[in-house]
């Protein structure tokens, strides 16, 4: 990925809006930047848009009108290919290969990459290790594995080309609370040690808060606010105290609860 200059951001989306093929308007005129090294939340609702912004990132959707860049280039001008692989993607199902090990999900990139055999093991050694897991389960299926233990792996899978942008969809929305909640803080520290760019979705305002350095409120496909955690816990925007109120989250910002707020697991796109 080319270098961007100083204070650039390294992902815009400018009055970007998408609309569905069968019409509806799931994004609408988002403006929007994720500064190098931030972790950007994208919090909201079911079909707020979230899902939807993070697919324009990469390419996986294209945008009906407006411009999204990447480094300051147009997403269009990009090899959509290299744009993907050199952007991580983490997703809540983690969808690792059922039938290939541990070891052959993470190092499936760099292969694709054609690094030798010897460096790929190496790296997905390092990987292991940098999310927690015993190098002995490269070699077990993902069907052999806890469901944190898959999502680490997913994480890791995400990381293998080093890239530096991570796109998370929901990455630890599947686990049960406890484990969830120390994955959260666990990525909270890898993050801190590796410095990605990264852009998280979630309807989860404890992880917003946790793991976010500014979290982006999207509701109905447009830009409610965006805001530092702290920001978030003072405003007085009537959608923002829904949400705390829904969390049991007060001015200190310790949530009482993960669970969703009401509504917020409605159907339809995110």
């Amino acid at each position: 990925m080319c270098a961007a200059a100083s204070n650039s951001p390294v992902i815009s989306f400018r009055q970007a809006s998408y609309q569905a093929p069968r019409g509806a308007l799931l994004l609408d005129a988002l403006n929007l930047e994720v500064s190098a090294g931030a972790t950007l939340v994208l919090l909201g609702r079911s079909g707020a848009g979230k899902t939807t912004t993070l697919k324009l990132a990469n390419r996986l959707l294209a945008a009906s009108s407006g411009d999204v860049l990447v480094e300051g280039k147009p997403v269009a001008a990009w090899d959509p290919i290299l744009l993907r692989r050199r952007m991580g993607y983490a997703i809540q199902d983690v969808g690792l290969f059922p039938h290939y090990t541990v070891e052959r999900n993470i190092g499936l990139l760099p292969a694709v990459e054609g690094w030798p055999a010897a460096r790929i093991r190496e790296r997905v050694r390092e990987l292991l290790a940098l999310v927690g897991l015993d190098a002995s389960l490269g070699a077990r299926l993902p069907r052999e594995l806890s469901g944190g233990q898959r999502q680490r792996v997913g994480v890791a899978r995400a990381l293998a080309l080093d890239p530096p942008v991570l796109l998370m969809d929901e990455p630890f929305g599947a686990l049960d609370p406890l484990t969830r909640a120390e994955l959260q803080t666990e990525f909270a520290g890898l993050q801190k040690r590796l410095g990605k760019t990264v852009l998280l979705v979630t309807h989860d305002l404890r992880e917003a808060l946790l793991l976010g350095t500014e979290v982006a409120l999207l509701d109905s496909g447009r830009l409610a606010g965006r805001y530092s955690p702290s920001a978030f816990l003072s405003t007085q925007d009537p959608l923002a105290a829904a949400y705390r109120q829904a969390f049991a989250v007060d001015g200190s910002g310790i949530p009482g609860s993960s669970m969703e707020p009401s509504g917020a697991g409605r159907g339809g796109p995110a």
